[in-house]
């Protein structure tokens, strides 16, 4: 489970950062300021760093460049200010990537998890469970060295319960995840996804190993 230090003075947004960042399996640590994000960042030992811009004491693109000055920790600038200057001093101070304000959680997560994929030696691009693979990086999949062909949903479905193992999912969280819907508006549409997974990576699904029921929650991955 990747780590993450976000950086908002903004005391909603810090929070709902923090639970939608936490539901899509990342751990999640916060600050208020740049002086207390750069306090933390020894202790809390982040994968990255999601920074805001306009903080109160130190600006982002100052603690952007504390960061960079003391490490290879990589940075998301995350902000309302979107002009090419602003983008451009803040991939100047040392940022790998840079968000306007507002961002959807989905988006947000594609960002780090691309941002992490650069980082040599920090994100997985292979998950191994027993004899399944998955590729993150090329998205294939196989079972017993033999590929599996998945659909779209099916894969979106697969990387993101496999992302946590053991972690629970409900059918809402996985609505919003993988089909981006907002409301509960048929879980069918997840179970039956569920159901065509399990045909294809299960050695029995009616005995699932890999994608497991959690009675009256939802599914979870594992433990393999």
């Amino acid at each position: 489970m990747e780590a993450i230090l976000i950086i908002e003075d903004d005391s909603r947004l810090r929070r709902g950062l923090e639970l939608a960042l936490s539901r899509l399996g990342y751990a999640v640590q916060t600050a208020a300021t740049g002086e207390e994000g750069l306090a933390r960042l020894p202790e809390t030992r982040p994968d990255l760093v999601v920074l805001d811009v306009v903080l109160p004491g130190l600006d982002g693109f100052q603690v952007c460049r504390r960061i960079r000055a003391a490490g290879t920790t990589p940075i998301i600038m995350l902000t309302a200010r979107g002009d090419d200057f602003d983008v451009v001093a803040g991939l100047e101070a040392g940022a790998d990537d840079y968000i306007v304000k507002p961002a959807r959680p989905s988006v947000l997560d594609a960002r780090i998890r691309a941002v992490l994929r650069r980082m040599p030696g920090t994100a997985e691009e292979v998950r191994v469970f027993g004899e399944l693979r998955i590729d993150t990086s090329a998205l294939t999949v196989t079972l017993r060295a033999e590929p599996v062909p998945l659909t779209p949903t099916e894969m979106r479905l697969l990387l993101t319960i496999s992302r946590a193992e053991g972690r629970v999912f409900s059918r809402q969280q996985l609505l919003e995840q993988v089909w981006e819907h907002d409301y509960l508006g048929d879980s069918r549409l997840v179970d039956n996804c569920v159901q065509r997974l399990r045909a294809k990576i299960e050695t029995d699904a009616a005995s699932p190993v890999y994608v497991q029921t959690v009675r009256g929650f939802g599914y979870r991955f594992g433990p393999v």
